[in-house]
């Protein structure tokens, strides 16, 4: 990471530290005052994703990789459908009956500074349905790429309400999202021999 701005922070964290999901390293810059939300790891594997916060107002930044999907050579020609399935199911992970009316605003392509890796910028929005019965519109930005044999991405959102304040940092975070999977298994695979 070359520039970090005022008032942010770098997280530089390794997903897939136990045996059943596949190593990524993951980067990219928050809001120095979110707080930082790691995956957990037990005897049974890894669980969680790597997430950041401010939770009291709405606003989070989360890893998600989508299961199942297959390594896309050049995220940027996918059609628009293709992300909005992938955000679907990133912001849908605790049931379909949480989210109504998602729509994807617009989608830019971008380029990461190693092998030129490829990235799609997606702004996009919907109305969260929360338990307690109330509807809560949310926007967001989300960085889509594939690594690896998967497709992965990181996903910032916050209320429509508080989007104008925050959009600006939700851009910062999404933009200098990374992902790399070339060498982190082998290097995964010599710290474990070395325990």
């Amino acid at each position: 990471m070359k520039d970090v701005p005022g008032g942010f922070s770098p997280l530089l964290e390794l997903y897939g530290k136990a045996k059943n999901r596949k190593p990524l390293l993951v980067e990219f810059l928050f809001p120095s005052d979110w707080v930082v939300v790691l995956p957990n790891v037990d005897v049974n594997g890894e669980e969680g994703t790597i997430q950041a916060g401010q939770y009291s107002a709405g606003d989070t930044a989360t890893f998600f990789v989508v299961k199942d999907a297959e390594k896309v050579e050049d995220i940027t020609t996918q059609p628009k459908d293709f992300f909005q399935n992938a955000i679907v199911k990133a912001i849908s992970q605790k049931g379909d009956n949480i989210y109504q009316n998602f729509k994807i605003i617009k989608a830019e392509p971008s380029t990461g500074e190693y092998k030129n890796q490829k990235y799609m910028l997606v702004d996009f929005k919907y109305e969260l349905l929360t338990g307690a019965g109330f509807e809560v519109e949310r926007r967001g930005v989300a960085s889509v790429t594939s690594q690896g044999d998967g497709v992965q991405l990181l996903w910032a959102a916050s209320t429509r309400a508080r989007f104008k304040k925050t959009e600006t940092a939700l851009r910062t975070i999404t933009s200098s999202f990374r992902c790399y999977s070339e060498g982190v298994g082998l290097q995964l695979a010599q710290v474990e021999n070395e325990f």
